[in-house]
């Protein structure tokens, strides 16, 4: 089926759904407030640790990468959550391993971030 839109039209409409999901995304999700806050601090600490764009870009980076991972996890439950509420396995593998992959991210930032500060501060 041809989408109504296409275009510019279809990228208005795209990123005012995606401007929609950040928003619901802030209201409802704990998990993705404290990254998002942890972010705001450590995204203008990379300007300082980072020595020059690449790990500038690695820094950043992985910031948005926990950000992206918590928002497909944070979908991956509402879809769970919507089909039915009762325990079913699936259901459960399903969020375990949307968590799985959010504490994999978080893992990756924390390496990143480590090793560069351990660079600038100790190295």
């Amino acid at each position: 089926m041809k989408p109504e839109h296409t275009g510019w039209r279809h990228l208005i409409d795209a990123t005012g759904y995606s401007l929609k999901g950040l928003r619901i995304a802030f209201r409802h999700e704990t998990a993705f407030r404290q990254e998002l806050a942890l972010c705001a601090v450590l995204i203008p600490l990379a300007w300082w640790i980072g020595s020059g764009p690449v790990e500038w870009i690695l820094l950043v980076g992985s910031c948005l990468l926990v950000l992206i991972v918590e928002l497909i996890n944070s979908a991956i439950e509402s879809v769970v959550d919507r089909i039915g509420t009762e325990h079913h396995e699936l259901s459960g593998k399903a969020k375990d391993i949307g968590s799985a992959a959010v504490m994999l991210a978080l893992m990756a930032a924390g390496l990143a971030w480590g090793l560069l500060a351990w660079q600038k501060f100790v190295g």
